[in-house]
């Protein structure tokens, strides 16, 4: 298997609880009717690009998450603007408006996010820079697309584990993805994502996309679930300057697990700027 093309272990059977307790069932359709008109809206208004204040951005990504009734909760260090790749590990679907409203980028996606229904066009709308998984030989000239995206000011979010995991294990950050930053002498960004049940201390995964999932079955579950927070905290860039190579950086951005205890400082607001986010 190609080390672009990496698979998690985690399935929907084995990993992936119910939403307990779940919402009443015409909540949840509203919750889901709500996403929908704010994810129609979004395709329209794409055409203008970065003529869009960030800051709208930011607050339109937020309220989509809270519209299915998920709680947001963003801690740590303002993303600086320019050039800068943001990487995270990746748990859901939600991850994409989550980091948008940390700083709105340009989206490292897989080609099959096109097919998904509503998203798929809004992704792409928004600039996304696709990769075809399965071609090891479109390696270097994604790398190198990535590179020029950094130098022209652009912020472009990644997961580079290549896969999504269900938030209670998680997978190795893969290292192509980082010679981009060292080609462009770009900043990278850590942001470590986690979803829980309100009050509780171990990761939730009711929100997790994992295995043969669907996206319309992982809808559906987030927006049955009460309580369900998604925790954002945004690590200290990191000087791609201070890491020899590709295989050092990865190494220094993968995120550790916190403690289950796992406390909240507040979030310096962050900068403006750019198009979308990865996958």
């Amino acid at each position: 298997m190609s080390v672009w093309l990496p698979a998690a272990p985690c399935t929907p059977g084995a990993c992936v609880e119910p939403a307990v307790p779940a919402a009443a069932v015409p909540r949840a359709v509203l919750r889901l009717t709500t996403v929908t008109i704010l994810m129609l809206a979004g395709i329209v208004l794409a055409p203008l690009g970065g003529r869009i204040p960030a800051e709208w951005v930011r607050r339109w990504c937020r309220t989509i998450v809270r519209a299915i009734g998920v709680q947001v909760r963003v801690t740590g260090t303002a993303a600086p603007a320019g050039g800068m790749l943001l990487v995270a590990n990746h748990v859901s679907w939600l991850d994409i408006p989550l980091l948008a409203a940390v700083r709105p980028a340009r989206m490292l996606a897989k080609t099959e996010i096109r097919q998904w229904p509503v998203a798929g066009a809004l992704v792409a709308g928004g600039g996304a820079l696709f990769i075809e998984r399965d071609r090891l030989r479109a390696l270097p000239g994604t790398v190198a697309r990535i590179a020029g995206a950094l130098r022209e000011g652009a912020a472009v979010v990644a997961f580079p584990e290549g896969s999504t995991w269900c938030g209670r294990a998680h997978g190795r950050f893969h290292r192509a993805v980082f010679q981009a930053a060292l080609d462009a002498g770009a900043p990278v960004q850590p942001v470590r994502l986690r979803y829980r049940q309100e009050g509780g201390a171990v990761a939730s995964t009711a929100a997790a996309f994992v295995g043969e999932d669907t996206l319309l079955a992982s809808l559906w579950r987030v927006a049955r679930t009460r309580g369900l927070v998604a925790e954002v905290d945004v690590r200290p860039p990191i000087d791609p300057g201070t890491h020899p190579d590709r295989r050092s950086l990865a190494r220094a951005a993968q995120p550790v697990d916190p403690e289950p205890n796992w406390t909240h400082a507040a979030l310096v607001t962050p900068s403006s700027t750019a198009p979308v986010t990865a996958a």
